[in-house]
């Protein structure tokens, strides 16, 4: 048989506000059972088993909740209305005081099995029977013993319903919460991969194209030249399908899967010399140990700052430098001799360099690295990406100086 899972209410954890009521239920109906046997009645025998039934039939009823259904929960609360007031009628007076409590439980269970109009007027139900049981139990009507169950079953029915309203816009606040935190991730997301396309797809694709149009115009007066910026392109495809297939299974780029921060600059650097430009790679200080995140950023900003001075300045000379003379940080220059732009008013465009920097700051930045670019028309371009050698460093975003 399999087993049967409780409800939500029941399987909370033993210090449960929700449990309190049912707690209060058997604590009432246990200490029923001894009253009534120190009592050591006919009628108190008689009793005994009528309260083990309603105490047993209260928990299996919790314990059945789901089993119960919308039809079988009514007529479940119903039996236990009844068997309550059966006895606490039938019990001595001396008893009969302690059950009629068990009515603030009975209420709070008519919470639970309906809703609306027809919880309220369940309660209304319960309070009716409660001052009649007190009524019964007391032999006179006394406001002083008639107010005070009533106003503490009718403020821990209020208390109960405010709870469930604040419990109910909770969840609201939670699905809302986290629908925008999905939201936040896809677009994060997607900020990612148009960075990775753009600083890997777009910058090797415009540049193969420029590098097709020099071998077409180069065909007939040189075609060794021509061939080798046609091979350089072919070179230059295969290493863009790896690219690809990284972003896909979203990798580090190919280079740094087996070689180091430098060894992958450097075969970079070599690959564009085929290139219109000049670029020159060199080091500074000795190389440590770089976590391949961090690694991975640099290479594909300085991807995407080489992709730029080659197709944009029109540099004749460009000079990669990665830098590790600083022990906190790793830092990676890309200069060129081109023709500048202001950044200031850098287009944001597709092709344009807007889009290159602010992807690269916005990699940067995540990582609690930064980008700063000097520039100026007619006098060539410095960018400076420089990282956290840290792993643990604290991300933000850096914009530029």
């Amino acid at each position: 048989m399999p087993a049967i899972a409780a409800p939500a209410f029941v399987r909370r954890g033993p210090l449960s506000p929700r449990r309190l009521p049912d707690l209060l239920f058997l604590t009432v109906a246990i200490g029923g059972v001894v009253s009534l046997v120190e009592l050591n009645s006919a009628l108190c025998w008689e009793l005994v088993p009528l309260v083990m039934v309603l105490a047993v039939g209260y928990v299996a009823g919790l314990a059945l909740w789901d089993r119960l259904g919308r039809r079988g929960r009514p007529l479940w609360l119903g039996a236990l209305l009844a068997l309550w007031c059966w006895v606490s009628w039938a019990m001595p007076p001396q008893v009969a005081t302690a059950y009629t409590w068990l009515a603030l439980p009975l209420a709070i269970l008519a919470l639970r099995v309906f809703t609306g109009r027809t919880a309220v007027a369940t309660c209304a139900g319960i309070t009716v029977l409660l001052v009649l049981l007190i009524v019964r139990t007391s032999g006179t009507p006394h406001p002083e013993l008639v107010v005070p169950p009533v106003v503490a079953l009718w403020v821990t029915v209020a208390l109960y319903r405010a709870q469930q309203r604040l419990l109910g816009e909770l969840r609201r606040t939670r699905a809302e919460l986290a629908s925008r935190q999905r939201e936040a991730g896809r677009l994060a997301e997607r900020a990612r991969i148009a960075r990775d396309l753009h600083d890997t797809l777009a910058q090797e694709l415009a540049g193969s194209r420029m590098l097709l149009q020099a071998a077409d115009r180069d065909w007939d007066r040189r075609p060794d030249l021509a061939r080798t910026q046609v091979r350089t392109v072919v070179d230059a495809l295969g290493a863009n399908l790896a690219e690809t297939r990284t972003i896909i299974s979203d990798l580090t780029p190919p280079a740094l899967e087996h070689d180091d921060l430098t060894t992958a600059l450097r075969t970079l650097c070599a690959r564009d010399t085929a290139a219109p430009s000049r670029v020159v790679f060199r080091t500074e200080g000795e190389p440590g140990d770089l976590p391949r995140e961090r690694a991975a950023a640099l290479l594909r900003v300085a991807q995407g700052l080489l992709a730029n001075a080659c197709e944009h300045a029109r540099a004749r000379h460009v000079w990669v430098t990665l830098d590790h003379r600083d022990d906190r940080t790793v830092t990676v220059e890309v200069q060129d001799d081109g023709v500048g732009f202001d950044a200031a008013v850098a287009s944001a465009g597709p092709g344009g360099r807007g889009l290159g920097l602010t992807a690269g700051r916005e990699r940067l930045g995540a990582l609690g690295g930064s980008l700063t670019v000097r520039s100026a028309p007619g006098r060539g371009t410095l960018a400076r990406a420089s990282l956290p050698v840290d792993a643990l460093a604290l991300a933000g975003p850096a914009g530029s100086r």
